[in-house]
């Protein structure tokens, strides 16, 4: 499942959550007590990163 970033509009407060693909049509509300309002889904940079020499350099690649 993968973890989603979202802010929400009102308060300012971002928080991840984890959801499955077929949730998307439920709206992520604010975890904020006072707040609670539906919060809108942030792009974010991933912690994926390839080192290394790789495997098309190595010639593997066809």
């Amino acid at each position: 499942m993968p973890i989603y970033e979202y802010k929400c509009p009102a308060c300012g407060h971002t928080f991840e959550e984890l959801r499955k693909h077929n949730d998307r049509e439920r709206p992520a509300t604010c975890p904020n007590e006072t707040c609670a309002t539906e919060a809108v889904r942030l792009v974010s940079r991933t912690s994926f990163e390839l080192k290394g020499g790789g495997w098309a350099k190595d010639g593997y690649s066809g």
